[in-house]
C-alpha cells in the first residue's frame, strides 16, 4: 500500500459533508485498504467558521473555498454545497489545479452537465455524481456502467422522498395535501420552503441526469417537462382507488418506438397497484428501468438524508481515488447516441379527466364529441348526477399528450362543463 495520503478537500459541512467527513475519519482503515493508501481530510471549505463541528479538526476549517481548490496538492474535491455558483466556479477551477471532483449536485449537473464533463475531459481527471440522484440507491453507476453493453428504452422513478411521503400519507389517511405537508415538515422530510420538492424541480434535474446517461444523449434541465403535485386532492386519490391504482410523483425518461428521439418528465400520474412502484411508501425512493436485454430492473432504497446521500458520495470517492492511484479516469460523458429530446406534446399516455357538468341529456354525447374530433379514444366512462349537477370521470385510451390538452382545452369551452375538476396521467400500464 502506497503510504503518501491522497488528500481530499470538502466543499460543504452540512447534514450531508459532516457525514461525510465522520465516515472518512471513523472509517479511514477500511476506506484505506479498499483504494491502496490512505486519504486525508486536507481541509473543508463552510460560509461561516466559530460553528464546532464534531471529528473535524477546527484547523482544517476554512471560509475561502476558491483557495482550497487550488492548493494543487489535492487529489479529490468533494462538492456538496449545491446550486450553481459558486459551485460551478470551484469545480472547474478544482480540474484546472489537478483535481478530480465527486459531486452531489444535481441542479449544476442538469443544467451544465456536458460543459463539466468537457472540462474533466480537458484536464484528465474524473467526475463523479452518484449521490446527485437517488440517494443511497446505487444507480449512475448500474447505468453507466453495468448496462453499457445493452439498450435502456425507459427510466421510471419515484426519485423525491418529501413528495413520496406527502403522496403516501394522503393515500394511506386519506389527508389533504396541506395536512400531509404539515406533517412532512414536522418530521423534517420537507424544508421550510419546499417548492422544489413539490413543484418537481428537483425530480426534473434528476430526470435530466438519468436520461443522458440511458439514453447516450445530451438531456438539460430545460428539456424537461415539469408538473407539481400541489393540486392533487384526496378526491383525486379516492378515483384512483376505484381504478386499482395510486399516485406518485413520477420521474419518466422514454426512448421513442423507433429509436429516433427521446422525451423526460415529471409529473404526478395514476399506478395500478400491481405495479411495482406502487409499494414504494415514505420516503424512499425506486427507479424502475427496462432495458432489452436485462428486461425490467428496480433500484430501491432511501433516496436523501445525511447517511444515505453520504454513502454514495464515498462510494465515488473509493472509486476516483484508486483511478488516482492507477493513473486512470472512469467513464466520461457518453452523449455519442445524440437523439432528438421531443416536448411533452410527443409523448404517448392515458389520461383520467374528471368533470363538472350540468345533469342534463346530451351532455355525455357532447363531450364523446370533443374527444371524437381531437382523435382521442375513450375507454371509460363514469358518471354520478344530482340536483342538476353531475360529476363525469374519463378515461381514455393512449393517446398524443397534445391531442389529449386540446381535448381539455376544447372540454372547457362548452356551456355544460362547469369545470374541469382534475387532470392526470395514467401511466405504468
Amino acid at each position: 500500500m502506497r503510504t503518501r495520503p491522497l488528500k481530499v478537500a470538502l466543499l460543504g459541512c452540512g447534514v450531508v459533508g459532516s457525514e461525510v467527513a465522520r465516515i472518512m475519519t471513523t472509517h479511514a482503515a477500511d476506506l484505506a485498504a479498499r483504494i491502496g493508501a490512505p486519504v486525508e481530510l486536507a481541509g473543508v471549505a463552510v460560509r461561516r467558521t466559530g460553528k464546532a463541528r464534531e471529528g473535524i479538526d477546527p484547523a482544517l476549517v476554512t471560509t475561502d473555498a476558491t483557495a482550497l481548490v487550488k492548493r494543487g496538492d489535492i487529489d479529490v474535491v468533494v462538492e456538496v454545497i449545491g446550486g450553481i455558483e459558486p459551485a460551478r466556479t470551484l469545480i472547474s477551477a478544482a480540474f484546472e489545479h489537478g483535481a478530480s471532483v465527486v459531486s452531489a449536485n444535481k441542479a449544476l449537473l442538469a443544467q451544465d452537465g456536458a460543459a463539466l464533463h468537457a472540462a474533466a475531459g480537458q484536464h484528465g481527471k474524473d467526475l463523479y455524481y452518484e449521490a446527485a440522484v437517488a440517494g443511497a440507491i446505487p444507480l449512475i453507476r448500474p447505468l453507466r456502467e453495468s448496462l453499457a453493453g445493452d439498450k435502456v428504452n425507459r427510466v421510471l422513478g419515484i426519485v423525491n422522498g418529501t413528495t413520496n411521503f406527502i403522496l403516501d400519507k394522503m393515500d394511506s389517511t386519506g389527508a389533504g395535501y396541506q395536512e400531509a405537508l404539515d406533517e412532512a415538515t414536522a418530521l423534517g422530510y420537507a424544508e421550510a420552503d419546499p417548492t422544489a420538492d413539490v413543484e418537481g424541480f428537483d425530480a426534473a434535474a434528476k430526470a435530466a441526469i438519468l436520461a443522458g446517461i440511458a439514453f447516450h444523449t445530451r438531456v438539460r434541465l430545460d428539456d424537461v417537462h415539469r408538473e407539481g403535485m400541489t393540486e392533487v386532492t384526496a378526491a383525486d386519490f379516492r378515483s384512483a382507488k376505484e381504478m386499482g391504482c395510486t399516485i406518485k410523483l413520477l420521474a419518466i425518461c422514454e426512448r421513442s418506438a423507433d429509436g429516433t428521439s427521446v422525451t423526460a418528465r415529471v409529473h404526478p400520474a395514476m399506478i395500478p397497484l400491481s405495479h411495482p412502484l406502487a409499494s414504494v411508501r415514505g420516503a424512499y425512493n425506486a427507479v424502475f428501468v427496462e432495458s432489452d436485454a436485462a428486461g425490467q430492473l428496480m433500484f430501491y432504497g432511501p433516496g436523501a438524508g445525511g447517511s444515505p446521500t453520504a454513502s454514495a458520495v464515498l462510494g465515488d470517492l473509493v472509486a476516483v481515488c484508486r483511478n488516482r492511484l492507477n493513473g486512470t479516469t472512469g467513464p466520461g460523458e457518453s452523449a455519442y447516441a445524440d437523439l432528438t429530446v421531443s416536448p411533452m406534446g410527443e409523448v404517448v399516455t392515458r389520461y383520467h379527466i374528471s368533470l363538472d357538468v350540468a345533469d342534463k341529456p346530451g351532455v355525455l354525447a357532447q363531450v364523446a364529441t370533443v374527444f371524437a374530433e381531437h382523435g382521442v379514444s375513450i375507454d371509460t366512462v363514469r358518471q354520478q348526477g344530482k340536483d342538476g349537477e353531475a360529476s363525469l370521470v374519463v378515461v381514455t385510451h393512449r393517446a398524443f399528450d397534445a391531442a389529449l390538452s386540446g381535448t381539455v382545452e376544447a372540454l372547457r369551452k362548452l356551456d355544460t362543463v362547469r369545470g374541469v375538476a382534475s387532470i392526470m396521467r395514467v401511466e405504468g400500464e
